[in-house]
């Protein structure tokens, strides 16, 4: 997944947001709250970081291509990054970054939620 490709992907999630922060990574949010960071380099292959479930970070943690998101998982949360070509398949990453965003998005208030239309209104 290239920087476009990433950045389209992430901005087609609902209620999304984007800045460039950090020496110039990609940084996705909703609601204010941060769910994939894209750090591009000299290199072909961005480190792809995003919010997972405790049993997930857990299990991917130990596989080729992924660890602990730096900055991110040093500080106990659990974030793992993306940082090798094929380490996940596109669709496996799509597939974590939605989820990531439900994540995110699930621990916004009510309130929050349904102003952003990520639930039905009241």
């Amino acid at each position: 997944m290239d920087r476009d490709e990433f950045n389209r992907f992430c901005n087609g999630l609902t209620a999304t947001s984007h800045v460039v922060q950090w020496g110039g990574a990609d940084v996705w949010k909703v609601g204010g709250k941060v769910f994939a960071v894209a750090g591009w380099s000299d290199r072909d292959h961005a480190g792809i970081s995003f919010k997972v479930t405790p049993l997930s970070f857990e299990i991917l943690k130990e596989q080729d291509g992924l660890r602990p998101a730096p900055y991110l998982a040093s500080r106990g949360m659990t974030w793992i990054q993306s940082h090798a070509p094929g380490a996940l398949t596109e669709d496996d990453l799509q597939a974590y970054l939605e989820r990531s965003h439900a994540i995110i998005a699930a621990g916004l208030s009510k309130k929050k939620q349904r102003e952003l239309g990520l639930l039905p209104e009241a």
